[in-house]
């Protein structure tokens, strides 16, 4: 399916602690992927933790699409503006935006 939520990324200054926190607090796992960010299990929907020095201020959702270029198009006619321009990650490629309201979110696709 594309378009749909199926990911929340957790800003954090201190990325083991929040992630003991998640497991102590919910039982949540997590999977490091290096010094600042970890990946979280059993959450009941993906989500990481990002310590690095770049990360977004607050919670975000993250959007999986089909064709990121189309998403770009129309979150932009709809009003949107882009605050992080399409880049590359392990597994895949992502560009943030903030919606009108000032909620910042981001969109990504798997690398094909």
């Amino acid at each position: 399916m594309s378009d749909q939520i199926d990911y929340i990324e957790f800003p954090s200054t201190d990325r083991a602690a929040s992630s003991s926190f998640f497991k102590a607090a919910f039982g949540w796992g997590a999977v490091s992927y290096g010094p600042d960010y970890d990946g979280l299990t059993d959450a009941g929907v993906d989500g990481g933790v990002d310590q690095a020095q770049d990360r977004v201020a607050s919670t975000m959702a993250i959007v999986r699409t089909a064709d990121l270029d189309d998403a770009e198009r129309r979150v932009i006619a709809a009003g949107g503006t882009i605050t992080k321009a399409q880049f590359d990650f392990p597994g895949g490629r992502r560009f943030h935006f903030r919606e009108p309201g000032g909620n910042e979110l981001a969109v990504w696709t798997a690398h094909e």
